[in-house]
């Protein structure tokens, strides 16, 4: 029986996040997702009278051709999928599969080969189209998040259709504080850090680009970031498991970076480049469901109660001149369950603990 949340899930995809029109070309990429949902996409797309176009990937197959990158070989892939991405007025793309390390043994000057030509087509996409990104649930997901394949679905399926609309309000206050703002502080117990996004624009996001969604983002001032900060959210970056990411920065730029076992892994993707060493993204998360993190960047970066503040690229929404490869959200997690911390603007204490204390912002505080 074809489960119906699978047509609710597309519907929001096409109506709400993409807002998809009549005779506008979107890319459905899939990765390891089960037929029904691309089924469910495909007709949702033809039932407004756009056009579909389907992309199918596998990560088995992606990691074999990884393992064995060429530059004049990945200089074709992403002269083909850029003139593809330029063709599409919108995009989804939906990733699933059983394990989420599936990339680790790919060597690392070969993922920076890869990212190296691909950038520009992720750029064009993000910049150029209407685009939303998601993880499919799996047993690999479930087990990565200890929770069960049957409790795990729920919860994602929960956090996916959940009416993003009624955040918009208390996002677009938080929007306009953070725009009035020069200084930003941060503290608690393994972190203190300040930086400037003084004129910089914020940005809601409230299930328009991603989902699960929840976040107000902008970038901080590129040399303007100055004190240490530990990121107690667990990650995974290129196939890599990475915990306990900390940092020492001075004047914009990461001078010293440690990550217990993973320290030397962590070096070699800050250096890939001179960007990914500085800051291309501040963002507070603020979705009230997901407040623990399960490994899986797009679930953990919306964590209500947690801000991440990110090595590499800048977007073009919030131009901060920082160019990179990277673009890695590192989150931090301050409700006390975590811990706990402050968050200043301007030296007024916006958020403690995890929590606004401005009342109309109470809808983004989490659950419990």
């Amino acid at each position: 029986m074809r489960d119906p949340r699978f047509h609710s899930l597309a519907k929001q995809l096409i109506e709400y996040s993409t807002q998809l029109k009549p005779n506008e070309k979107i890319l459905i990429e899939l990765t390891d997702v089960p037929e029904e949902m691309g089924i469910a996409l495909l007709r949702q797309v033809r039932s407004i009278g756009a056009i579909p176009f389907l992309r199918l990937n596998s990560n088995k197959l992606q990691r074999e051709m990884l393992s064995g990158a060429t530059d004049a070989q990945y200089e074709i892939i992403s002269q083909h999928l850029m003139k593809e991405m330029q063709d599409m007025d919108a995009y989804i793309a939906i990733r699933g599969g059983s394990n989420a390390f599936e990339s680790s043994s790919v060597p690392a000057k070969n993922m920076e080969l890869a990212m190296r030509h691909l950038s520009p087509v992720l750029q064009q996409r993000v910049n150029h189209t209407r685009w939303c990104g998601l993880r499919w649930p799996s047993e690999g997901l479930a087990q990565q998040a200890g929770m069960s394949t049957e409790e795990y679905e729920d919860f994602y399926f929960d956090v996916c259709l959940m009416d993003y609309g009624a955040l918009k309000p208390a996002m677009e206050k938080l929007k306009v504080m953070m725009e009035n703002t020069d200084i930003v502080h941060i503290v608690d117990d393994h972190t203190d850090i300040q930086f400037s996004i003084k004129g910089m624009p914020a940005i809601p996001c409230a299930g328009e680009y991603n989902i699960p969604d929840g976040e107000v983002f902008t970038a901080p001032h590129k040399e303007s970031v100055n004190g240490y900060i530990t990121y107690n959210c667990p990650t995974v970056y290129q196939g890599i498991p990475f915990d306990n990411v900390s940092f020492v920065v001075k004047n914009g730029k990461i001078v010293e970076a440690q990550a217990g076992n993973q320290t030397e892994q962590l070096n070699t993707i800050l250096d890939s480049d001179e960007g990914a060493r500085y800051f291309g993204e501040f963002a507070i998360g603020v979705n009230p469901i997901i407040n623990k993190p399960i490994r899986n960047i797009l679930f953990d970066e919306k964590i209500g109660g947690s801000f991440h503040l990110t090595p590499g690229q800048a977007y073009s929404v919030v131009p901060n001149g920082n160019n990179s490869q990277v673009h890695w959200d590192l989150v931090h997690i301050q409700t006390e369950a975590f811990g706990g911390g402050k968050i200043f603007f301007d030296g007024k204490l916006i958020r403690e603990n995890g929590l606004f204390l401005d009342e109309e912002l109470a809808i983004l505080n989490p659950q419990h």
